[in-house]
């Protein structure tokens, strides 16, 4: 069930928001709410990058357990010309 929420808008970005809503035959309750969902989408998956490696270092100070910038990149090559290819073996 969705809620009404209020939100304070400042003249001149409500008349952008108005504005673009206009051009784009939307109304400005979907063009907020549109920027709204594609803004906290693109934060959650900046913190769930940011916790990944929080969490890779974390096992990297416990382990010590590392590849080469070389070895990485190899693989990686290997990945983007769609070979079917096994990580590298970590070491210390």
């Amino acid at each position: 069930m969705a809620l009404a929420t209020s939100i304070k808008l400042d003249d001149e970005l409500k008349g952008r928001v108005q504005h673009l809503a206009e051009s784009r035959r939307r109304s400005a309750h979907w063009i907020m709410r549109e920027a709204i969902a594609q803004y906290v989408e693109r934060e959650e998956k900046r913190e769930a990058f940011k916790q990944d490696a929080l969490r890779a270092w974390k096992e990297y100070q416990r382990t010590g357990l590392h590849l080469t910038l070389e070895e990485a990149d190899a693989w990686l090559a290997k990945l983007e010309a769609g070979e079917d290819s096994e990580p590298p073996s970590c070491h210390t």
